[in-house]
């Protein structure tokens, strides 16, 4: 998907709930990321997948949030039964039990959920991958970029990967733009309008024609 292929409809679509509802959320801090449950080479493909994408959207990442300690949390594990031995877990995730077993009943491979400020940014996200099932066969670094990129913004819907030519992992051409789009800083950080998705999709158009302006009027 190209962005000039890409509609205002579907941009819309990325952002709007299956009760109809439009709701975007950006982060408005810097991110502090934390990992648990792989070794020291998975750690250092899904913190190199997580620079990537703070990079594209422009987002700073630090060691420490000031409010919270760490405000990306990431867990990987084999089975959701296991998140019930996790210490505390309760005091991020209301009502745990009843959300275990919903995500067991489904067999469910992950889940994500946000914390918002008061005027609707991202202030933390908690991500949980359970890499049993069909993650056991998807690549290291296919699994860490979705992550990284399901972390940037609120997506009503998982936003499509795409390998380059040199076999790097990334977000398809046409999210790539919309990220960039999404942390214009002209916008807001949260929006409940779905004008809001045509705001998107201009500066996407913009973006691009800039970009074609440029390469034609390189020597």
């Amino acid at each position: 998907m190209q962005n000039a292929a890409m509609t205002p409809d579907d941009v819309t679509a990325l952002f709007t709930r299956p009760d109809g509802a439009y709701r975007f959320s950006r982060w408005a801090r810097p991110v502090a990321p934390v990992v648990f449950g792989v070794d020291d080479a998975t750690l250092g493909v899904i913190r190199a997948a997580i620079a990537a994408a703070t990079g594209l959207a422009g987002l700073e990442t630090v060691e420490i949030d000031p409010d919270l300690g760490a405000n990306l949390m990431v867990f990987f594990f084999a089975e959701w039964d296991e998140l019930r031995e996790v210490p505390d877990l309760g005091e991020m995730l209301p009502d745990l039990e009843a959300l275990l077993a919903r995500l067991e009943r489904e067999d469910a491979q992950s889940y994500r959920t946000f914390r918002f400020d008061d005027a609707g940014a991202i202030r933390a996200c908690f991500s949980f991958v359970r890499m049993g099932g069909k993650l056991a066969r998807v690549p290291a670094d296919a699994i860490a970029m979705a992550e990284a990129l399901g972390m940037l913004a609120s997506w009503a819907r998982t936003p499509p990967l795409a390998r380059d030519g040199a076999g790097q992992i990334g977000p398809a051409p046409a999210i790539a733009g919309l990220i960039r789009a999404a942390y214009d800083p002209v916008l807001p950080d949260a929006s409940d309008d779905p004008s809001h998705a045509l705001r998107l999709w201009a500066r996407m158009q913009a973006a691009e024609a800039g970009g074609k302006a440029g390469k034609a009027g390189a020597p």
